[in-house]
Parts: C-alpha cells; sequence; structure tokens
C-alpha cells in the first residue's frame, strides 16, 4: 500500500518509568511478561501496517495499587512522559491519559490536567477498579465531568476480581467478560442515559456484548427505566443502547467476529485497533489478512480504518493543522 492512513485506537505504550516500576512488583499483565516498547519500534510496527496514528494508552494493570498517593504520581509522570511523545510527533501518534480510579479526587485532578494541559485525546479507564465497575454510584462525579467535556474514553480491560483459573491466561476469556460486565454496568445503572456526552469505546469489539446483545436487552425489560428502550431495541435495531458505545476491531477482525460486530454496532462507530505491543505480531498480521479479505463494503471500511476515528479526533483530519 501507498502512503499510512489508518487512525490505531487500540495501540498501547509502557513508558520506561512505568515498566521498571511493574517489574519490581512483579506484575505479569493479563498473565503475561511486560512487553518491551519503543517510539521506535511503534512507527516501525505502524508503518508496516500502514498505520498513520496510533493513539496511545496504558494498559492493564494501570497505576492504582491501593495507594493513592503513588498512584497519582505515576499517573501525572505516565500522562507527561505521553504528551511528550505526542509533542513531538503529532501527526503519528495522540494519547489517552491514564488517571486513578478507584481514587475518584485523583481521577477528576489528573483528568483536567491531562485534558487542559496536556491536550490528551481522551481518556483510558479500565473495565472494573479494585472490583469495581464503571456504573458505580461512587464513579459518578468522575462520570459527570467527562460528559460535560465530550470526551472520548477508551475502556481497557483488566484482570477478573475473581480468582484466576490455573492454565487459562487471563487475556484468552477473562478480559473479554471483563469488558461486557462495565458496559451492562454502564447501561443498567442508568450512566449511558444520564452521561451521554462521553463517548465509550470498548476494547476487542466489546468483549461478549455483540454476541450477546439479545441477552442485555431481556435484562433491560426487568429494569422499569429501562424497559422501553429494550422494546424499542428489540423491535429496531438502530434503537439499540448498544450503538451508543464505539467499538475497535483490536485481535477481534476475523470472519467469526465481525458478522456479530457488524450487526449490533453502528457502523459509524467501528474503529481500527491492533494491541501493539502487547498482541504478537504474527497474530496481528494474521487477523490483519483477515480484516483486509474480509468482504467489507469500502465505505464501511474506510470508515473504520480512518473516518470514524476522525470523528473522535477532528485535530487528526487531513485538512486541520496539527498541534491546534
Amino acid at each position: 500500500m501507498g502512503r499510512p492512513y489508518r487512525i490505531d485506537t487500540h495501540q498501547h505504550m509502557v513508558p520506561p518509568g512505568y515498566a521498571r516500576w511493574i517489574h519490581e512488583k512483579g506484575i505479569r499483565p493479563g498473565g503475561l511478561d511486560l512487553p518491551s516498547w519503543s517510539e521506535r519500534s511503534a512507527l516501525k510496527f505502524m508503518d508496516r501496517h500502514d498505520v498513520q496514528t496510533g493513539i496511545l494508552s496504558l494498559s492493564t494493570p494501570g497505576v492504582y495499587f491501593g495507594d493513592a498517593a503513588e498512584a497519582r504520581r505515576r499517573a501525572r509522570e505516565v500522562n507527561e512522559y505521553s504528551a511528550e511523545v505526542v509533542a513531538a510527533r503529532p501527526e503519528r501518534f495522540g494519547f489517552f491519559a491514564t488517571l486513578t480510579l478507584p481514587d475518584v479526587q485523583g481521577a477528576l485532578a489528573e483528568a483536567r490536567y491531562a485534558l487542559d494541559t496536556l491536550l490528551a485525546d481522551g481518556i483510558v479507564l479500565l473495565a472494573n477498579n479494585d472490583g469495581r465497575y464503571l456504573g458505580d454510584p461512587g464513579f459518578e462525579p468522575l462520570l459527570e465531568f467527562l460528559h460535560h467535556r465530550r470526551a472520548v474514553v477508551f475502556i481497557h480491560p483488566g484482570e477478573l476480581p475473581a480468582p484466576a483459573v490455573p492454565g487459562i491466561p487471563t487475556f484468552a476469556a477473562d478480559f473479554l467478560l471483563d469488558t461486557t460486565r462495565t458496559a451492562i454496568s454502564l447501561i443498567l445503572s442508568g450512566a449511558m442515559e444520564k452521561f451521554s456526552g462521553i463517548k465509550f469505546i470498548l476494547a476487542h469489539a466489546g468483549g461478549f456484548v455483540p454476541y450477546i446483545a439479545n441477552r442485555i436487552l431481556l435484562t433491560m425489560l426487568n429494569d422499569k427505566d429501562l424497559a422501553l428502550s429494550a422494546l424499542a431495541a428489540l423491535g429496531d435495531k438502530k434503537q439499540s443502547i448498544l450503538r451508543r458505545f464505539y467499538y475497535d476491531v483490536a485481535l477481534s477482525a476475523s470472519p467469526a467476529t465481525l458478522p456479530s460486530l457488524l450487526e449490533v454496532a453502528d457502523p459509524g462507530r467501528i474503529t481500527y485497533g491492533t494491541d501493539f505491543p502487547f498482541a504478537p505480531s504474527v497474530a496481528i498480521d494474521f487477523l490483519n489478512m483477515q480484516y483486509e479479505n474480509y468482504p467489507l463494503d469500502p465505505f464501511v471500511r474506510t470508515a473504520i480504518d480512518r473516518g470514524n476515528s476522525e470523528a473522535l479526533f477532528p485535530r487528526l483530519k487531513p485538512d486541520q493543522k496539527l498541534g491546534q
């Protein structure tokens, strides 16, 4: 192909200081060793996969390990490092700012600083934070702030608040369930209605959300405040609250997954993603091949590759002056 053109909304970074900290704690995110990362390796990867811009984010486990003061320091370090990377190459990188949930006051302060001073492109939140999902009433002050800011919020899965199953790495299935749980939490809590200004991107095609869409709608029927919305969606999928989410296709652009996603999601709210560098290169190569060979409408493919993300991040439109 010619000049890189895709916008990758699911691309991670591993700042050197953060990597040392995680190694010191002996943490293996998702049951895997923390991958090596550098700006140079990211650019090499992006050029090989026709990615013009990668929106960088910190993956699980984030920065909160029970000490709010420590989490605040680490979040600030990660976000300032991210902002420096973007400032050096604004056409190649963007970033989602890391917050400190379940420390809500710290998260509010960092969100303001990241959006106003560091000019972050959005926020990354883990699906559960110390076992609390994003519809938790205690998180409402942060959601209200992000709603008024019309923020883009990338939801990434983490470790389930449950014992791991020996021999089954958490990224294989637990991550997908974690994303699904928080999506349902946001719906059943009323947060999707109350904080409709937030543009939520669900990682990995929403986990199990597309596959269990009708189960989610049937669950909504049990809530008098949500029943009418569920009935409307059962009659006309375009009225489904599930179409209000954005979904990336990281590790999910396969013939087995895309039909469910395209049936449930608004095609104008699907974004391209790779999960670099946590996903093995061979897996990204294979899924990219499947995605490129999948019989998508050309307009839908163009929207997924770039157009839908340009709507989320107007500074990346070709006619915009970068840095403004």
